[in-house]
């Protein structure tokens, strides 16, 4: 499933173009911001280095650059629809989300844990097997056993927040968040198996 989720329309510029930029000035511009043009920092909600503290917002560290860059542009242009990141992302130009991408990329990944033992192997199965009777694929076919995803085409996922990762789901779901691919997935699940693979996602790395 192409979670945080499937890339938007410049998916395969993206990869492309977000390699390029300066994890050092991205550094700068995700820890501090950049008051002059009213840029507030990235950390403020999703935590030092990439690592939110709460599941309200997603962890970033380890994100593929293209994806970032183009989740970016994606609430910049309009494409992606979130009022608070559409406000953040206006202020930014294309080195900048090129920069914070390249940042982001770059650091490293603290494992997750999956909290609810009695949805685990549901959960499990689900990621690893899909669901053959509802013609759901398996998660791990696009986003690799480990969550750890495909750089060109689809989001590492592992050791997300359920919460967010569940969060995605539903709006996949309800049409709120747009993506073909997982709009036709996400319609099959129902509350208690999107609820058990977004718990088995925050625990695989």
């Amino acid at each position: 499933m192409a979670l945080l989720f499937a890339g938007a329309s410049l998916a395969t510029e993206g990869p492309k173009i977000a390699t390029k930029g300066d994890p050092a000035l991205g550094e700068i511009l995700y820890s501090k911001g950049d008051s002059t043009r009213n840029i507030v920092a990235c950390a403020s909600c999703h935590g030092p280095g990439g690592q939110s503290i709460s599941g309200t917002w997603p962890n970033l560290a380890g994100q593929h650059p293209g994806y970032i860059y183009g989740e970016l542009v994606g609430y910049k242009t309009g494409e992606r629809a979130n009022a608070v990141m559409m406000g953040m992302a206006s202020a930014l130009e294309l080195h900048d989300m090129k920069n914070l991408a390249a940042y982001l990329a770059k650091q490293p990944v603290k494992a997750g844990t999956a909290k609810n033992k009695d949805t685990i192997m549901l959960g499990q199965s689900i990621y690893r097997g899909g669901i053959a009777g509802k013609s759901v694929p398996a998660c791990a076919g696009c986003h690799g056993p480990n969550g750890a995803g495909i750089p060109v085409q689809y989001p590492r996922i592992g050791g997300q927040w359920a919460e967010y990762t569940e969060a995605q789901l539903i709006g996949f779901r309800s049409g709120a968040r747009k993506n073909a691919q997982m709009n036709t997935i996400a319609a099959k699940l129902s509350d208690t198996e999107l609820k058990a693979v977004a718990d088995y996602i925050a625990g695989i790395r």
